[in-house]
């Protein structure tokens, strides 16, 4: 569509939406024309007699500048944007190199490792990578996917004959590096390496995959190769520093995007608010007309109540969808994205039985739900029939955000904020992927949430910002020591050769000699212990053995969810989503990460509760902030324990009851940012010790909603503490903490830059137009204490103490 046709599109979904809905912002980007290069001489000349009969006649610049760098043996990073053609300038040396032999019999044999993210991205790039090579009858180019769900009888066929092999950094930790000598003609030949949507490789799981990466150039070396790293990512900031940090080597960057670029139309959206809630029931334009404001027996809510990001994104899909628009949600959680989708499907249902509309019926059934935890068949069912216009709208998680080729969507919508700029870049560029042709819309819908409010009201903090650089450190002992012992069991670390880990490593290595986990010799290092030291690291921080969703009655598997989240999603009681039908689960067993589950449609959803407890390990940084006020910066013990869960009416959201869960506590040792408050302090500000753990309670809130400005992260990466009278400060203490063993990065960030932090969250809540505090400024959508208590009166005074 063109921009003049997304802007009528924009129009006509706010016409039917202005009593629920606001459109803030409208922006243009414009079309851009493409940049033409030359395929470099060393290409492979069937690869460019077939792309020509694809119609691809010369590479865009960007392409032929990185395929030219990693042909000439230089690591590379291509940062440019969404359907840009990143693919094209790894394949074009990876093909020619594997092909080579075809051509010129002295030409050494070589081979290529593909590294995804995701299990779907390697599935996907599998069938580009073949049609490719097929076409251009590279005989040579064996490509196959080794991963989890590779058959036993094909993986012996892959490791002995596989020239270019695709799988992901747990496969490659787990499955591949501990075998390396079943590997050994493919690390001999081994010529690139190529990692897809490395952006992606972020906080403690970036960690992991650059030691895993050391782990790789180690082996590789060891088998007398050197292969070439060629990185595509999205746009980042200083791409080349993130990438260089992930491989341990120095990377060339190409930000230059010479592609064309379809125009775009995006929409900021902050959804109404309903007028009130009378005994937990809404009115507005959910609730039909109210009754009489005195009626007797009433209670009116002191806010007004603002339409969910799901809900109003639910609404807005029916009607893309209505208007024949392919599409595609966002949504922040595997619940939201069943939501979503069933939202979505009700109301065109609905409208088809208004208006006796087959058609409509029909295209409620083709708006599909995809999410992690699905099985794998089913995903791949699902990217097939979006690809083939089969379905007219999916609502995904985060899972489709990577480069899966499902070009020519018209709009993408993305409830809530995806917790990057760089996310919400790449999630708006599946709107029109095709270089050629129309525009398409891109709607970003705000949920309640202090930094999505900020955001739609403050443009500036999206168009023309610089995005985020991927935040890791490969020096976290906490991550590097599991690594090492993975390294030493893989083969004997020598003396001199840790340095590949880093200057930290030999410490390490002298520790755990130690201990006894390695044996120190005059030779090197050794694993000494019967276990495998590959179980020791958890790439993802997923916290164990994925939980298994099994429904009682016939014993079919569902689907999966993380170790970490299961406490949360599959407790007991809980109400568990997949495809838009809902079960119940009937009981959690921890010690066989298996749920069993019942088919069941309550009226009511289940949201559970947590305690936080947390201790001071040790302070790195302790400095001097504001009249007597302390910034901490060092490691802390965090302990959670999922005590209970709330029922509550699925329309209404009133709460029905509250049921206690005896789950076991767990303990995070990790980083934090604190400040310490002398209660004198408060005393003179006049904030009365009844309300002082409400105003640090809402001031942790609303810094953990802003900590995402400044660092790689979203809220749910980090978490916060606060109390009143902390037993290890003995003062008013606020903290808040990486939510991953060892920390991140983000605490870090958050004690760089502490003036910037604390400025842009007292202004965040001075400018909520509440009184008391909503989920716009100080109501966290995450609290595992329910909220209370809150003080947004008394949090602004208490910033303002902490103002340098």
């Amino acid at each position: 569509m063109r921009a003049g046709q997304a802007d009528d599109l924009l129009r006509d979904l706010s016409l039917p939406l202005t009593r629920r809905g606001c459109l803030t912002h409208v922006e243009h980007l414009p079309e851009r024309e493409g940049k033409r290069g030359t395929f470099p001489e060393w290409t492979d000349p069937r690869l460019v007699e077939h792309l020509a009969a694809r119609g691809i006649t010369a590479p865009w610049t960007h392409q032929e500048q990185a395929a030219t760098l990693a042909h000439e043996g230089k690591h590379v990073v291509l940062s440019t944007a969404t359907a840009s053609g990143k693919s094209l300038a790894y394949l074009l040396p990876v093909l020619s190199a594997v092909g080579a032999r075809e051509l010129d019999h002295a030409a050494p044999r070589a081979t290529a490792l593909y590294l995804a993210p995701t299990k779907a991205l390697a599935a996907d790039q599998l069938t580009n990578i073949t049609a490719m090579a097929d076409g251009a009858g590279i005989r040579d180019a064996r490509v196959a996917v080794y991963d989890g769900d590779t058959p036993t009888e094909q993986r012996r066929w892959i490791r002995r004959h596989g020239s270019v092999v695709l799988t992901n950094p747990d496969m490659l930790h787990f499955g591949i590096l501990p075998g390396h000598e079943q590997w050994a003609s493919f690390f001999r030949a081994l010529r690139y390496v190529v990692i897809d949507e490395c952006h992606s490789y972020r906080g403690v799981f970036g960690s992991h995959v650059s030691l895993v990466m050391r782990r790789l150039r180690r082996i590789a070396a060891a088998y007398r190769a050197e292969p070439t790293f060629v990185l595509a990512s999205a746009t980042t900031a200083n791409p080349e520093l993130s990438a260089s940090r992930l491989v341990g080597e120095d990377v060339v960057a190409v930000t230059e995007d010479g592609s064309p670029r379809a125009g775009l139309t995006v929409g900021l959206w902050e959804p109404g608010t309903r007028e009130a809630a009378i005994d937990g029931r809404p009115l507005g334009d959910d609730a039909g007309p109210p009754a009489a404001p005195d009626s007797p027996g009433r209670r009116r809510s002191e806010e007004p109540l603002r339409r969910s990001a799901t809900s109003e994104a639910g609404a807005l899909l029916a009607e893309l969808v209505a208007a024949d628009v392919q599409s595609l949600v966002f949504a922040r959680s595997r619940r939201g994205a069943e939501l979503v989708a069933s939202g979505a499907r009700r109301l065109l249902e609905q409208q088809a039985e208004q208006h006796g509309s087959g058609a409509l019926a029909d295209l409620a059934g083709r708006v599909k739900a995809y999410r992690g935890g699905y099985l794998a068949s089913e995903r791949r069912a699902l990217e097939d029939d979006l690809r083939s216009g089969e379905l007219r709208a999916l609502a995904s998680t985060n899972a489709l955000e990577l480069g899966i080729d499902i070009a020519g969507l018209d709009a993408v919508m993305i409830a809530g904020w995806p917790g990057t700029r760089a996310s919400l870049w790449q999630q708006m560029g599946r709107a029109g992927r095709k270089q050629t042709g129309p525009g398409a819309l891109a709607l970003f819908v705000a949920r309640e949430d202090p930094l999505d409010t900020y955001v739609v009201h403050h443009p500036e903090t999206v168009f023309g910002a610089e995005v985020e650089a991927a935040v890791f450190d490969p020096a976290n002992p906490y991550v590097m020591t599991p690594h090492l012992c993975a390294a030493a069991s893989e083969l004997a670390i020598k003396d001199g050769e840790e340095g590949i880990f880093g200057p930290t490593a030999r410490e390490l290595l002298t520790t755990l000699a130690a201990r006894g986990v390695l044996r120190r010799r005059p030779t090197g290092w050794y694993w000494t212990l019967s276990e495998s030291a590959h179980d020791l690291t958890d790439l993802r921080g997923s916290g164990g053995e994925p939980v298994r969703i099994v429904e009682a009655g016939s014993g079919a598997l569902l689907g999966t969810v993380d170790a970490a989240s299961a406490h949360t999603q599959v407790h007991d009681g809980a109400v568990y989503l997949h495809q838009g039908r809902s079960y119940v689960v009937d009981h959690l067993d921890v010690d066989q990460a298996v749920a069993m589950v019942h088919r069941e449609d309550p009226l009511h959803s289940t949201h559970p509760q947590s305690q936080s407890t947390i201790r001071i390990r040790q302070a790195d940084r302790e400095v001097e902030w504001a009249d007597g006020v302390r910034l901490c910066f060092g490691t802390v013990d965090v302990t959670d324990q999922v005590t209970g869960y709330q029922v509550r009416d699925v329309f209404t959201q009133a709460v029905l009851a509250q049921h206690p869960l005896d789950l076991p506590a767990r303990t995070l040792t990790t980083k934090a940012v604190w400040w310490v408050v002398p209660k004198a302090r408060t005393d003179a500000a006049g904030i009365p010790d009844e309300e002082l753990p409400g105003a640090l309670h809402a001031a942790e809130h609303a810094a953990i909603s802003m900590l995402p400005l400044l660092a790689t992260c979203d809220r749910w990466d980090i978490g916060g503490v606060s109390s009143a009278h902390h037993e290890d400060t003995g003062e008013p203490t606020i903290f808040v903490y990486d939510g991953a063993p060892g920390g991140a990065g983000f605490a870090e960030r958050g004690a760089d830059d502490a003036a910037a932090w604390l400025r842009s969250t007292a202004d965040m809540i001075a400018e909520c137009p509440c009184e008391n505090g909503c989920p716009a400024c100080v109501v966290s959508p995450k609290c595992g204490n329910g909220n209370e208590p809150l003080s947004k009166p008394r949090a602004e005074e208490l910033l303002a103490l902490l103002h340098p």
